[in-house]
C-alpha cells in the first residue's frame, strides 16, 4: 500500500482518513470496490454445520465467505475480525504467519464497515469461538463513513428512519422486523390463492376519486393533458372485474392519501383488497379471520402474540357485535336512532367529541362509538351494522335501511380491516354518488366523485358480492410488536432534511431582510412583511386575575395524533413535578408529532381539566397566531407553537 497520498490526512476527521486510504489504493493500482466474489457458504450454514466442532479443533475444510467488518481486535501478530453477512456474524482468525507481512498489514488497515471476501478453513478457538482461519482476503467495497457507535434512543429515531440503510446495518432486530413483514405478505398471498382467489393489478392513476373518503394526491398526465389522482383505494376497479365474470379477485398494493402522519397512519400505505362474487359480510369475516391467522402463524409461529405489553389470543372465533351495541355499552345508556339528534349531540359532547351541524344521527352514532368504545376493543372484534350515513358503498340491511352490511375489525383499539356486503344496485349507487358530489361542492375535499363508468358497469349487472380491505402495515405492526407505522416501513416519508455543514460565509450571504426573522433552531427565514396581526384587546384584565395563571416551561416527552381527529395532538409533558402531564392541542394542521418531541414549550398549567375526545386535557400550550397575505390577495392563518431555549428546565415559572 502506498505510504503517501496527494492530499494530507486530517487525523481527527474519520471520513477524510478513509478517503485518503481509498486514494492510496487507487494510486497503487488496486480497486477499492472489488468485483464478483463467489462465496461458498452463508454464516448461518457454517454455524449449523460446525456446531459440533470441539474447542481448539481445526479442520482442513475450505470455505469462502463475504460480508461487512463489524468489529476488530488486533493483538500483535494475531487479529480477530467480526464479519457479518445477511444471516449472522462469524469471527475471522487472522495470523501474520498465514497471510504474510504485507497482506496482514493491509488487513489491519481495514476499517469497520468495509466489505471483504475471505478464503480460509474452519476452526474453533480454545475459548470456544467458531472461526474462519483466514488464508487470504479481498477488499470488495471501501466504506468512507464510519458506522455509529450507538444507534438507539429517542435522539436517533429520525436518523434511523431517514438513514434506514444504517439502521439495518447496526440493528439486527430491525432486519428481523422486515423479514417478518415479507413472511406476512407471502402468507396472505398463499392463503388467498389457496382460497381460490386470483391476484390482479389495477391502475395507480385514476381520473376520478373513488372507493373511499380521503384527500388524494394530484398529478398531471402529460400525454392526456389532464390531472389524475394517485389511487386512494382499489375497490372500484376490482368490482368492475366481478362484472366481467371473475368470481374471486384480490390485490396487494399501495394506496395514497394526502393526509396527516401519526403512529398508525402514513400517506403511502399497503392494503390487501379482495372481492368475492356470491358472498356476503359473513363470508368476508371468515376470510379475514383466516387470512390474519395464517399471517400470524407464518410470522410468529403462534396465534398468541404480544403487542405493546398486551397478550392477545388470535385463535378461536372472534367476537361480532353491532356498532350500536358497543356504543351503548361504552356510553352506559341507549345509543340508537330512536334518540333525538339533540340527545345524541349532548352525549357526544359529554364524551369529549364535537358535533358538526351537517351531521345526521348516523354520523353522530359513529362518532359516539369512536369516543366511548373503540379503544376498549382489545381482543379481535368485528364491529358490524354501521350507519348508512358513514357507509356510502355498503349494502343496506334489508330489515333496517338506516344500517348497512359492513364491518370494521378492531384489535387493541385500532382498525385492521373494513368490509361490506357490496352494493350492486346501480340506481342506489348513483344516488349515493350524487350525495358525495354535493358534499364535495360544500367543501368536503375527501368526498368521492361521480364515477359514471362504474355506474355503467353496474348497469350490466354485478353479482351479489362481499369485499374486504386489510391494512398490511398495521397488521405488520401488530405481529412484530412495533409501536409506530414508521417502524414497519423501510423508507418512511420524512420532512426535508436540514442542510448540514453550512459555512459561515453561506449564512451571511443569506442574511434576512430587516422585516424578516429567523426561526429558532434552523436556518429558515420567514418573511413577515405581509403578516396581519389581530388588534390588541381593548378590555382590561385586572392584575390579580391575570397573576393566577401559572405559566411554566414544559418538555415534550411524547406527542401523537389523537385517533379520529384531524386537528388534535396529544402531548405528554414534563412539567417539573415528576408526574407526566397530558395536554391536547388543535395544531396538527401546522405540526407533525415527531417534530415536537424533545422541544421546550410554554403552557398554562393550573387550568381545570377539560375533556377532549374522551381525554382529560390538563392545561393549555401557548401558540402565536397571525394571518398572512398570499397570492391573489387571500389571507391564510399561520400558527407557531411557542418554543423556547432547551436550557430552560422543565417547570421553570414565567413571570
Amino acid at each position: 500500500m502506498a505510504d503517501e497520498t496527494t492530499e494530507p490526512i486530517i487525523e481527527d476527521d474519520p471520513i477524510e482518513v478513509r478517503k485518503a486510504k481509498r486514494a492510496a489504493l487507487i494510486a497503487a493500482g488496486r480497486d477499492p470496490y472489488g468485483s464478483r466474489f463467489d462465496y461458498s457458504h452463508h454464516v448461518e450454514e457454517l454455524v449449523e454445520k460446525y456446531a459440533g466442532l470441539a474447542d481448539g479443533e481445526s479442520t482442513e475444510d475450505e470455505v469462502r465467505v463475504a460480508g461487512r467488518i463489524m468489529a476488530r481486535r488486533i493483538q500483535g501478530k494475531i487479529a480477530f475480525l467480526e464479519l457479518a453477512d445477511a444471516t449472522g456474524k462469524m469471527q475471522l482468525f487472522c495470523r501474520v504467519n498465514a497471510l504474510g507481512d504485507e497482506a496482514y498489514a493491509e488487513l489491519c488497515d481495514l476499517d469497520l464497515g468495509d466489505w471483504i471476501g475471505v478464503d480460509g478453513t474452519m476452526m474453533r478457538t480454545k475459548r470456544g469461538q467458531l472461526s474462519v482461519a483466514v488464508a487470504s482476503f479481498t477488499l470488495l467495497s471501501k466504506a468512507l463513513r464510519p458506522l455509529p457507535e450507538k444507534f438507539h434512543g429517542l435522539a436517533d429515531k429520525e436518523t434511523r428512519y431517514r438513514q434506514r440503510y444504517v439502521d439495518l446495518i447496526v440493528n439486527p432486530e430491525v432486519r428481523d422486523t422486515f423479514a417478518k413483514r415479507s413472511a406476512i405478505v407471502s402468507a396472505i398471498r398463499r392463503y388467498m390463492e389457496g382460497e381460490g382467489f386470483m391476484e390482479v393489478e389495477t391502475p395507480f392513476l385514476h381520473s376520478i376519486i373513488g372507493g373511499a373518503n380521503a384527500k388524494p394526491f394530484v398529478t398531471h398526465f402529460n400525454a392526456l393533458d389532464r390531472d389524475y389522482y394517485l389511487r386512494i383505494a382499489t375497490e372500484l376497479p376490482l368490482k368492475r372485474l366481478l362484472v366481467g365474470g371473475f368470481e374471486k379477485v384480490f390485490e396487494i398494493g399501495r394506496q395514497f392519501r394526502n393526509e396527516g402522519m401519526d403512529p398508525y397512519h402514513n400517506p403511502e400505505f399497503t392494503t390487501m383488497e379482495a372481492y368475492q362474487a356470491f358472498s356476503d359480510l359473513d363470508g368476508m369475516m371468515n376470510l379475514t379471520e383466516g387470512c390474519i391467522k395464517a399471517a400470524a402463524q407464518a410470522s410468529c409461529g403462534t396465534l398468541q402474540v404480544e403487542y405493546q405489553g398486551q397478550t392477545l389470543d388470535l385463535g378461536g372465533s372472534w367476537r361480532r357485535a353491532s356498532m350500536i351495541e358497543l356504543a351503548t355499552e361504552g356510553a352506559g345508556e341507549p345509543i340508537d336512532f330512536s334518540r333525538t339528534r339533540e340527545e345524541l349531540v349532548a352525549i357526544l359532547e359529554r364524551e369529549g367529541g364535537h358535533a358538526e351541524a351537517a351531521w345526521g344521527k348516523g354520523k353522530l352514532i359513529a362518532e359516539i362509538f369512536e369516543a366511548v368504545a373503540e379503544e376498549k376493543l382489545i381482543e379481535p372484534t368485528f364491529v358490524i351494522d354501521h350507519p348508512l350515513e358513514v357507509s356510502p358503498l355498503a349494502k343496506k340491511r334489508p330489515d333496517n335501511p338506516e344500517l348497512t352490511q359492513r364491518f370494521e375489525l378492531f384489535i387493541c383499539g385500532h382498525e385492521y380491516a373494513n368490509a361490506f356486503t357490496e352494493l350492486n344496485d346501480p340506481v342506489d349507487q348513483a344516488e349515493r354518488f350524487h350525495a358525495q358530489v354535493e358534499a364535495k361542492d360544500m367543501g368536503d375535499d375527501e368526498a368521492m366523485g361521480f364515477d359514471a363508468d362504474y355506474i355503467r358497469a353496474l348497469e350490466y349487472g354485478m353479482p351479489p358480492a362481499g369485499g374486504v380491505g386489510i391494512g398490511i402495515d398495521r397488521l405488520v405492526m401488530l405481529l412484530t410488536d412495533s409501536a409506530t407505522i414508521r417502524d414497519v416501513l423501510l423508507f418512511p416519508h420524512m420532512r426535508e432534511e436540514a442542510p448540514a455543514g453550512a459555512k459561515a460565509a453561506d449564512a451571511s450571504a443569506a442574511a434576512p431582510a430587516a422585516d424578516a426573522l429567523p426561526v429558532a433552531r434552523g436556518a429558515e427565514v420567514i418573511d413577515l412583511s405581509q403578516a396581519v396581526i389581530e388588534p390588541l384587546f381593548a378590555d382590561e384584565v385586572d392584575f390579580d386575575t391575570f397573576s393566577k395563571s401559572d405559566f411554566r416551561a414544559v418538555k415534550v416527552l411524547a406527542c401523537e395524533a389523537v385517533p379520529k381527529s384531524k386537528k388534535l395532538l396529544r402531548f405528554t409533558l414534563d412539567d417539573g413535578t415528576g408526574e407526566p402531564r397530558t395536554i391536547l392541542s388543535g395544531i396538527h394542521a401546522y405540526y407533525e408529532p415527531e417534530d415536537l418531541v424533545g422541544r421546550t414549550c410554554i403552557a398554562i398549567t393550573n387550568l381545570p381539566p377539560r375533556k377532549m375526545m374522551g381525554v382529560d386535557s390538563c392545561g393549555m400550550l401557548i401558540s402565536a397566531v397571525h394571518e398572512t397575505q398570499v397570492e391573489g390577495g387571500e389571507k391564510e392563518e399561520r400558527l407557531n407553537l411557542l418554543m423556547v431555549d432547551d436550557r430552560i428546565p422543565a417547570g421553570a415559572k414565567l413571570y
